[in-house]
C-alpha cells in the first residue's frame, strides 16, 4: 500500500455538478444527430432519392471534424480529470477511424457494386455477383497459389539471411565493406531492380546472364518463357532485394549475444556446429521470427516487379494477388470486383497473420 504522504500519483474523482455533465451530454448529442443527419442526406443524394445538389463529401468531413471536437470537449465535461487525459488518446484514434474505417467501409460499397469505368452507367449495386465471378475466376486462384509458393521461399531467403549475417559477424577481411556491400540490393527500389536485372540482365538475346548461359551450353536461355523458369526468375529478383533486409537485422540480434556465452560452450568443450545449435540459434529465435514475419508482409504485397518484368505471364504464371488486381483495375477498369478482390485478400491476410503470430508466440514459448 502506497504511503499516505504520496499524493503524486493519487487519481481522485472529480465531483462534477449535474449541470456540467449535462451540458457535455447535449453537445456531444448534439454533434452526432448533425453528422448522422449530414451522411444520410449526402446518401439519400449519392443514391438519386433526392436532388439536394451535393458535389463532393465535404459536408460530411466538416461534419465529423465537428464531431470530433464536440466528442472531445464533452468528454472533458462529463468525466473531468479522466476526459483530459483521454484528450492524449482520442485525436489520434478519431484520425484513424477517418483514414481507416471510413475508406474501409466506401471500399466495402464499392466491392458489391457494378462499377466499371469504361462504361457510361456509372455505378450500380449487384449483391453477390462479384463473389461469384470471383469464385469461379481461376486466374484468381492460380495467384492465390503464386502466393503460397512466394511465401514458402522465405525459408530459403532466411536460410541465406542466417549464414550471411554469421559470415558479417565473423572477423573477416573488410568486414565493414561486406556489410555495406550486401546491403546495397536493399537501397535499391524493386522497380529499379526489376529492370536493371530483368528487363536488361536476364534479357534473352544480349543480357549478360544470358551470354554466360549460352557460354555454359544453355542454347537458347529464356527466363521468363516457361512458368517455373518465369516464377523462379521472379523469387530469386525479390530474394535478391529483400535477402539484406532479413540479414541486417539477424545481424543485429548477432551483436546482441554476450560473448560470454559462446567462450562458456567452448570451455565446456562444444563444437562449432553444437555452439549454434544450443546457443546461438535459441537465443535468435525471437529476431528471426521478427524478421520472418515482417518479410511475410512485404511478400504479400510483392507487385512492382511482376508488374514491370512480366505482367503476370506467361500465362498468368508469375501473377500475384496485388498484381493481378492492379491488372483488374488499370487493364479492365473493373473498379467494383478489383475492389471485392482487394477486400476478401485483405481478410485472408488478417486472418493468416493472427495464426502465424498465435503460432510463434506458442513456439517462443518456454516449456517447464
Amino acid at each position: 500500500m502506497a504511503g499516505s504522504g504520496d499524493l503524486l500519483h493519487v487519481v481522485t474523482n472529480d465531483n462534477l455538478p449535474a449541470r456540467r455533465v449535462a451540458l457535455g451530454r447535449l453537445v456531444m448529442n448534439a454533434a452526432a444527430a448533425i453528422l448522422i443527419l449530414v451522411a444520410a442526406a449526402q446518401i439519400a443524394d449519392a443514391q438519386g432519392w433526392v436532388d439536394l445538389g451535393f458535389a463532393n463529401w465535404r459536408p460530411t468531413l466538416y461534419a465529423y471534424v465537428l464531431w470530433g471536437f464536440a466528442f472531445c470537449w464533452g468528454q472533458v465535461l462529463t468525466r473531468g480529470e479522466q476526459g483530459k487525459r483521454a484528450l492524449f488518446v482520442l485525436p489520434a484514434a478519431l484520425f484513424v477511424v477517418s483514414m481507416v474505417v471510413f475508406p474501409l467501409l466506401f471500399g466495402l460499397v464499392i466491392a458489391f457494386s457494378d462499377w466499371n469505368l469504361s462504361s457510361p452507367d456509372g455505378r450500380r449495386f449487384n449483391g453477390l455477383a462479384n463473389i461469384r465471378q470471383m469464385w469461379g475466376d481461376p486466374f484468381y486462384w492460380n495467384a492465390l497459389l503464386n502466393m503460397v509458393w512466394y511465401t514458402l521461399a522465405i525459408a530459403v531467403e532466411y536460410a541465406i539471411a542466417f549464414g550471411l549475417a554469421l559470415l558479417l559477424n565473423a572477423q573477416i577481411v573488410a568486414r565493414k565493406f561486406w556489410r555495406v556491400a550486401f546491403l546495397l540490393p536493399l537501397m535499391l527500389s524493386p522497380v529499379a531492380v526489376s529492370w536493371m536485372v530483368g528487363k536488361s540482365m536476364l534479357e534473352p538475346r544480349f543480357g549478360p546472364i544470358a551470354r554466360l548461359a549460352r557460354t555454359l551450353g544453355w542454347e537458347n536461355p529464356s527466363f521468363f518463357a516457361s512458368p517455373e523458369m518465369a516464377r523462379l526468375s521472379i523469387m530469386v529478383m525479390d530474394a535478391w532485394t529483400f535477402i539484406p533486409f532479413m540479414m541486417i537485422m539477424i545481424l543485429a540480434g548477432l551483436q546482441a549475444i554476450p560473448r560470454e556465452l559462446h567462450e562458456a560452450a567452448r570451455v565446456d568443450g562444444a563444437s562449432g556446429w553444437r555452439t549454434f545449435w544450443e546457443v546461438t540459434f535459441p537465443l535468435m529465435l525471437p529476431v528471426s521470427v521478427t524478421a520472418i514475419l515482417i518479410r511475410i508482409i512485404f511478400k504479400l504485397k510483392i507487385a512492382d516487379i511482376i508488374i514491370n518484368v512480366t505482367s503476370g505471364g506467361p500465362g498468368g504464371a508469375t501473377d500475384s494477388v496485388t498484381s493481378f488486381i492492379f491488372r483488374e483495375y488499370r487493364d479492365r477498369s473493373n473498379v467494383g470486383y478489383g475492389t471485392l478482390l482487394a477486400m476478401v485478400y485483405l481478410v485472408l491476410i488478417v486472418i493468416a497473420m493472427t495464426l502465424l503470430m498465435k503460432l510463434a508466440d506458442r513456439w517462443m514459448r518456454p516449456r517447464h
